[in-house]
């Protein structure tokens, strides 16, 4: 998860909010969000802002010229919704309400999701237009880039960070089927080493920072959202997409990962489940109110729970290594460029969460269908979001069209007809 550190105030720059400030927002979000798991929630699931979210807050709004500020505030808003609708019950009940195909389907597509993310970020794979003349791209009018034929393709594996991420995946996977404990952290710092020997890697210019002060004070973004303005009704669609999304992302998290973990009673649902959904609401109006984006359970936490975390202890313990981040962010900062060291880690990541797929009742339609389209989606369109709408959905319609309306309970008709909503109404990208 630590490459969040470099990664949400990068993205949040785009917005206009100032990345020294914003790195220490987005660790002092880490640090509450995963303080309040361990020990409200008591559950192993490491909290962040995420990832899609700031990227719709940076890039998604960029075209609406809205200040980030304002951007700000309906962050909070949307938090103020999770958590009135968490302290209701009806989070949970909504969540409790969906197929075990389904809650596999999320797991599954998490893990191929997280395993493009590996292979594009280290560059095993690319875009088909990297290095294409952009004249190639250019449709009839001459201006127009068009499409490429296809969309990726194989990466230079002359490259050195290619092969020491093919290196890594190797090292990783190899210690995964010895059931070598601590295998995916020995995978990251033996990569790591390597890299470094072959001179790949930006050294730290420095080691300590005194957080709170001079270019890391979080003066200039504290409490500088703006909430009145995205109370006006031309707001709504903004805030619609950021509920929804945050809202989806925060179910399949917590669902995925706890399908995949053995983490689910025999009916397959979570237990208490209102809790980590409470601690997620919480943290996503704290990340507005000190400056950050949406906060929420990472999916990265898989690997800690694969590596045999249970309860909140790993949250607190995370929350520890977050908060003693503060004081090491120029030393943090080029580590995190490593992608070679931690792409290898969401690819094997990736690769046991899709052990939910056996889970899914592929000998049934109505619900491989959906289960399909929820996968599928996710990886496609590259957001979590997209596959959760379009597999909610789909999972009503299908049922509806072969007779099997009654097994469509009203909790899983009222997400279908909020993820509807979303695509008919809100900003789906």
């Amino acid at each position: 998860m630590a490459y969040i550190i470099v990664v949400n105030p990068a993205i949040l720059a785009f917005a206009g909010i100032p990345q020294g400030p914003s790195t220490v927002a987005t660790i002092v979000t880490a640090v509450f969000g995963c303080l309040a798991m361990g020990l409200f929630a008591n559950r192993p699931l490491a909290v962040a802002p995420y990832m899609g979210e700031n990227a719709f807050i940076a890039f998604g709004l960029a075209a609406l010229g809205i200040s980030w500020q304002l951007r700000l505030g309906a962050v909070f808003v949307s938090g103020l919704a999770f958590l009135a609708m968490s302290l209701l019950k009806i989070r949970p009940w909504l969540a409790n309400s969906i197929s075990n195909s389904m809650k596999h389907s999320f797991a599954a597509g998490i893990g191929m999701f997280l395993t493009l993310i590996g292979l594009y970020e280290t560059g095993l794979i690319e875009s088909a237009v990297q290095g294409m003349p952009a004249k190639l791209l250019l449709v009839g009018d001459g201006i127009t880039l068009g499409a490429p034929a296809v969309p990726l393709k194989l990466g230079n594996l002359h490259d050195i960070k290619v092969l020491l991420t093919i290196f890594g995946t190797l090292t990783t996977a190899a210690l995964l089927a010895r059931r070598v404990r601590g295998a995916i952290l020995i995978g990251i710092v033996l990569t790591a080493i390597l890299g470094f020997a072959c001179g790949v890697g930006e050294m730290p210019k420095a080691i300590f920072s005194v957080p709170f002060q001079g270019e890391y004070s979080l003066t200039p973004i504290l409490f500088k959202l703006d909430i009145a303005s995205t109370l006006k009704l031309s707001f709504l669609p903004i805030l619609l997409t950021l509920f929804l999304m945050s809202f989806l992302d925060t179910l399949s998290t917590l669902v995925g990962v706890g399908a995949n973990c053995g983490m689910v009673d025999e009916n397959g649902n979570l237990s208490d489940i209102e809790k980590p959904m409470i601690v997620d609401a919480c943290s996503c109006i704290f990340s507005a109110l000190i400056g950050s984006s949406t906060s929420g359970a990472f999916i990265e936490s898989a690997a800690g729970i694969r590596e045999g975390a249970r309860t909140g202890l790993a949250s607190v313990t995370c929350a520890l290594f977050f908060f003693i981040a503060l004081f090491f962010i120029p030393l943090l900062q080029p580590l995190q460029h490593l992608k070679y060291a931690y792409g290898p880690a969401l690819i094997c990541v990736g690769l046991l969460m899709c052990s939910s797929l056996k889970k899914i009742e592929v000998e049934d339609l109505t619900e491989a269908f959906p289960s399909f389209a929820t996968i599928a989606m996710m990886i496609f369109t590259y957001s979590i979001a997209n596959g959760l709408t379009a597999g909610l959905v789909l999972y009503a319609l299908i049922k509806t069209l072969t007779g099997r309306i009654k097994e469509v309970t009203p909790g899983a008709w009222i997400l279908a007809a909020m993820c509807l909503t979303y695509f008919l109404f809100g900003l789906p990208h």
